[in-house]
């Protein structure tokens, strides 16, 4: 069942098997990627499907006239597919038979519960001692919250995320993204492919167990460095940086924009754009630690400049002075951007689907894109 030949030879991971048993997001995520990176990746679905074929509207309406969530192609593309229920002996012994010649197996089930089918990682490695088994649970395969399932939603609640994202005085928000489910599949992706390349040195594969929390716990980064050093929460910010001034959303005559003059050199050219040369010996604002102090009266002093400009104009003499800066898009605009366009980062599929690729670029490869996700059943 696993491919005889690459689908792109070119790319880095062909040849590369991997049997993804997960749904919903994260372990999906991670197997996409491998995908784009081309790797053949057969995923397990059972026979009602992945949950999220259903999260819609919007779907996407197949050829065969079959509908799927766009949710699930946006995490399932470049796959194949079968169906199997574990009950049933014959569909048990196909998955078993593929685990067994694949070189990586992404689940997401609860810990222990594919131990009753002998699908966990003690089981398969008997008979394929080189195989690479990452397990992707919401709490991680020990402690005291390990059975309990793991939500994106929860998670970012419980790792900090929300109470640091929304306006100071305002409720705690979630970020508009699933981030805690696609930055486990991303750290699940590096995770595989270090066990990989141990694998070169040693023969042997191994367990890996992520956890969404554990993930998530670890990309508070900065944030928890300032409450190691401070024993203080760090505050809600809204889109100000809790480090760095006069940095934030500003407005102009036709729609805010983004600045972001992270450093004195940066503010002290910001203050050319406006021509507020009056301001550059002003000891208030000469440093960062300054403007933090007196950063309600630098924010009102660069918002009542943008105030006076058109968007674009102000943009162009950012660039053009080496501030950085940006404006705010929506969904739309982000793909009408001439460099979103320049970089490639969409494609063609087939189906007359639009594909958003991963943000690889290799000087001496390809990735393997092109194949939309695998319809229910599938099996080619």
């Amino acid at each position: 069942m696993w491919l005889d030949k690459p689908r792109n030879p070119d790319a880095p991971l062909a040849g590369l098997k991997v049997l993804e048993l997960a749904r919903i997001l994260a372990g999906p995520f991670a197997g996409q990627t491998l995908a784009d990176l081309g790797a053949d990746v057969i995923k397990v679905e059972a026979p009602e499907g992945d949950g999220t074929r259903l999260w819609g509207p919007p779907f996407v309406e197949r050829s065969n006239g079959a509908k799927e969530a766009a949710y699930y192609h946006g995490c399932n593309r470049g796959k194949r597919g079968i169906t199997a229920d574990f009950r049933n002996v014959d569909d048990l012994a196909v998955v078993a038979g593929l685990a067994g010649q694949a070189d990586v197996v992404i689940e997401n089930f609860l810990p222990g519960k594919l131990a009753k089918f002998g699908l966990d990682y003690a089981s398969l490695s008997q008979a394929n001692p080189g195989l690479v088994y990452c397990s992707i649970t919401g709490f991680g395969q020990d402690g005291p919250r390990r059975n309990e399932p793991g939500y994106d939603f929860v998670i970012q609640a419980m790792s900090g995320f929300m109470a640091l994202t929304g306006e100071p005085e305002g409720e705690p928000m979630k970020h508009g993204m699933s981030v805690s489910d696609l930055f486990c599949g991303l750290y699940s992706t590096i995770a595989i492919q270090a066990a990989l390349a141990m694998r070169q040195r040693t023969g042997k594969g191994q367990h890996i167990d992520m956890a969404l929390y554990d993930c998530s716990v670890a990309l508070l980064a900065h944030q928890a460095q300032s409450f190691f050093t401070t024993g203080e929460n760090p505050p809600r910010m809204g889109n100000m940086h809790a480090q760095v001034s006069a940095y934030g959303v500003f407005p102009t005559k036709d729609g805010p924009v983004v600045l972001a003059p992270a450093n004195d050199r940066l503010f002290r050219k910001l203050l050319e754009v406006f021509e507020r040369h009056d301001l550059l010996g002003d000891e208030r604002f000469a440093t960062n630690e300054a403007r933090i102090a007196n950063r309600a009266q630098i924010d009102g002093i660069i918002a009542a400049e943008t105030a006076q400009w058109d968007r674009e104009a102000l943009l162009a003499a950012c660039r053009k002075a080496g501030v950085p800066a940006g404006p705010i898009y929506e969904v739309s605009e982000v793909f009408e951007d001439p460099q979103v366009q320049a970089r490639g980062m969409t494609f063609p599929m087939a189906e007359g689907l639009t594909g958003l690729r991963s943000p690889f670029s290799f000087s001496d490869a390809e990735l393997a894109l092109g194949e939309p996700s695998p319809r229910l059943g599938q099996d080619d």
